[in-house]
């Protein structure tokens, strides 16, 4: 990324024409656009006819989101011609599972969709994620259009490909690459998110900031109310934070190098999210704002990155009203041992080393490999008290 707090406009990431953003999404024969707007929801049935076209649609959503925006999509899918099927799943990480996923098949198949109609997901990370998964199984795979209504889902999770379940172990160990085909990311449904949530979404916008774009960092801490708000800040926040993330899937699609970045602070929140059974005690944005936290406090007691820069991290994600330490999670959480031992799940383990993300500072974060596990108990059992 090469945006500086200098030059960041928030008015540049607007469409000049008043359409859409178009953020495109480079992997040769497999490419796709990003399409960022207000209003979005109810013309994904012509974007499908022009670009699937005839395709049937199997839609997968959850039982909230059906209420606030299923009957908009089935509508623009009939003006369009495109028959459709709703499948509905609870809200929740919970549904990221093995038994809603064989019932999410079951419907798909049972409905005769074929390979060559689309899965499409309405729904945040949850959604999208699972309905990727389906889609990269089902006929040995669909076709796959993202419709993320939540800010996460919109600059991190619906994009790149990337789809799975949650097992007892881990958070999205099973799980397959399956890249979308079409994403429309309608900025009008993130009016209907609740504060917590949109709050926790603003995490994975500032994680794009973290790992190399300091410039990006500084201008969300002078703007993240104009962000909060909706507007121009929002749609440019969202447009800067999804150019981020197809500029690095386009370099390393199967995260075999820099892709690793984007996992800035999930080694440390994925084992949260775990030790809190994927539950409302803690949802993946706050999880990963902690995690962010204890990677740049890890880095300083690592003698990697100054005290000012992860002090500076914890204030503003303070300010914005994330949790910042172990001691924010609700409940209790297990021992530093306890909290190893799910790191060593992490998909970044490599012949039982430990990897993580560490930074020299705002905006230069790398890979660590091999990090010590003593190293990392101990400063876990610190950062509990």
């Amino acid at each position: 990324m090469t945006t500086t707090a200098a030059t960041f406009d928030a008015a540049a990431a607007e469409a000049s024409d008043g359409g859409p953003v178009v953020v495109p999404v480079a992997l040769g024969d497999r490419s796709y656009d990003i399409l960022i707007g207000d209003g979005l929801i109810g013309r994904v049935g012509a974007l499908m006819a022009e670009r699937l076209p005839g395709a049937r649609a199997a839609i997968v959503t959850d039982a909230n989101l059906a209420g606030l925006h299923l009957d908009a999509l089935e509508a623009g899918l009939e003006a369009a011609g495109i028959a459709s099927s709703a499948i509905v799943v609870a809200p929740g990480e919970a549904s990221k599972s093995f038994p809603v996923f064989e019932r999410v098949v079951d419907a798909v198949i049972g409905g005769r969709f074929e390979r060559g109609d689309a899965v499409v997901a309405l729904g945040g990370g949850v959604v999208g994620d699972l309905s990727g998964f389906v889609a990269g199984v089902v006929r040995r795979g669909m076709r796959f259009v993202q419709i993320p209504t939540s800010l996460l889902a919109q600059v991190d999770s619906s994009v790149g490909g990337k789809t799975g379940i949650n097992v007892a172990h881990g958070k999205n160990l099973v799980g397959v690459f399956h890249q979308p085909d079409l994403v429309v990311a309608d900025t009008a449904a993130l009016d209907t998110l609740s504060e917590r949530h949109f709050r926790a979404g603003y995490a994975e916008v500032a994680k794009y900031g973290l790992i190399d774009d300091a410039g990006f960092f500084a201008w969300l801490e002078a703007n993240h109310g104009a962000v909060f708000a909706g507007g121009t800040a929002r749609t440019a926040a969202i447009a800067t934070s999804c150019r981020a993330k197809a500029r690095v899937v386009a370099a390393d699609e199967r995260e075999t190098g820099e892709r690793a970045l984007l996992n800035l602070g999930h080694t440390f929140g994925h084992a949260l999210e775990a030790a809190t059974g994927y539950s409302d005690r803690l949802v993946h944005g706050e999880a990963i704002a902690i995690g962010m936290v204890l990677a740049h406090d890890f880095s300083v007691r690592m003698n990697l990155a100054s005290r000012d820069d992860a002090d500076r991290v914890r204030a503003h994600f303070s300010t914005v009203g994330l949790p910042t330490r172990l001691a924010d999670v609700p409940g209790d959480l297990p021992d530093a041992d306890g909290l190893l031992k799910l790191i060593g799940q992490d998909k970044k383990v490599a012949r039982g080393k430990l990897t993580f993300i560490l930074t020299h500072g705002i905006g230069q974060a790398f890979i660590a490999n091999d990090v010590p596990p003593s190293a990392v108990t101990d400063f876990l059992a610190e950062a509990a008290v």
